[in-house]
């Protein structure tokens, strides 16, 4: 009888991650898109949305084919930002049909962010 010898974990699917928009690609990927959008509005000097990151990309990963979860370099994309009505970062919109349903600021756990996208309608 063969025994397995590998010391490598089980095969895992790769983490998925947010999806960078820019001020030309957010009509396309986050207006228009086909599933409910999680935005998180945030900038690199910004320790807060440092925090969140890894939980956004890992709602990404648990949330695959539902939701998508992208990101807006408040700094590079200035005119989303001040159209949306960002006054402090992370600000995290949700989107369904290209409609803001919900508005959450500041660093909040992980509950609360999968509550936003539970609570959305079909």
């Amino acid at each position: 009888m063969a025994r397995c010898t590998s010391t490598a974990p089980p095969t895992a699917r790769p983490p998925a991650l947010a999806i960078d928009v820019d001020d030309k690609s957010w009509d396309e990927l986050v207006l228009k898109s086909k599933v409910p959008v999680l935005v998180d509005f945030w900038a690199p000097w910004c320790g807060p949305c440092r925090m969140i990151e890894p939980i956004v990309n890992e709602l990404a990963g648990d949330y695959a084919g539902k939701i998508l979860c992208v990101k807006v370099n408040t700094d590079e994309s200035p005119n989303t930002a001040t159209g949306y009505g960002i006054r402090s970062i992370p600000t995290v919109l949700f989107f369904k049909n290209g409609q803001k349903l919900d508005t959450i600021i500041g660093a909040v756990p992980k509950a609360t962010l999968v509550q936003t996208i539970e609570k959305a309608p079909a």
